[in-house]
């Protein structure tokens, strides 16, 4: 199974960045979060799930140094950190949840804990987040993008107009857009947010 893949855009070429963390080999990465730093925050999900909560979420630092900063998850999924760059969000699929991971000043893991539970055949998957601290969630049963406050309240939820597989998003923060995949039908939705509370 490939780790992180690398585009040059230049050369029209796809390369491993990571093939393995020591001597094994990952499961399946999913998604990824580039910090400001430049470390990369990414999901390595495989077929894990409540039967097999393993799982994991690695910090690919920029100097080179691959830190394993969640081992027991079921089936980390999306991920985002928040504007401050201090909490990691990750949506634990089978789990139904998202989970909030604090992030040390040393390098290290506070105490990790649910943000929020939510219900479906499937479950949340990409995540978001706005400069405003609140959270949008792609739900992948439900047809919804659900949007958190920075408590873990849902404040509002934006209604997919196509399937009701909701996968990933994209704010486009300058002009207050939100892109929504759709992937039963291949859709890509455009929320405008310029009038979002």
């Amino acid at each position: 199974m490939n780790g992180p893949m690398e585009l040059d855009p230049q050369r029209d070429t796809i390369s491993p960045l990571l093939g393995h963390r020591n001597s094994e080999p990952f499961r399946g990465c999913n998604d990824l979060h580039i910090a400001t730093s430049g470390d990369i925050y990414f999901t390595d999900q495989g077929q894990t799930g409540l039967r097999d909560p393993t799982g994991r979420v690695f910090r690919l630092c920029s100097d080179g140094r691959l830190d394993c900063l969640i081992s027991n998850g079921s089936s980390p999924n999306g991920l985002v950190l928040s504007p401050d760059e201090a909490v990691l969000l990750v949506a634990m699929t089978r789990d139904n949840s998202i989970w909030r991971v604090p992030l040390m000043r040393d390098g290290g893991v506070g105490k990790v804990g649910r943000f929020s539970l939510f219900f479906g055949n499937s479950d949340p998957d990409g995540l978001t987040m706005d400069q405003k601290g609140r959270l949008f969630v792609a739900h992948a049963s439900l047809g919804h993008v659900f949007v958190m406050a920075p408590n873990g309240e849902t404040i509002a939820r934006i209604k997919s107009c196509a399937g009701a597989t909701c996968t990933n998003l994209l704010l486009e923060a300058a002009n207050g857009t939100l892109l929504i995949t759709e992937s039963s039908t291949g859709s890509v939705l455009m929320a405008d947010l310029a009038h979002f509370p």
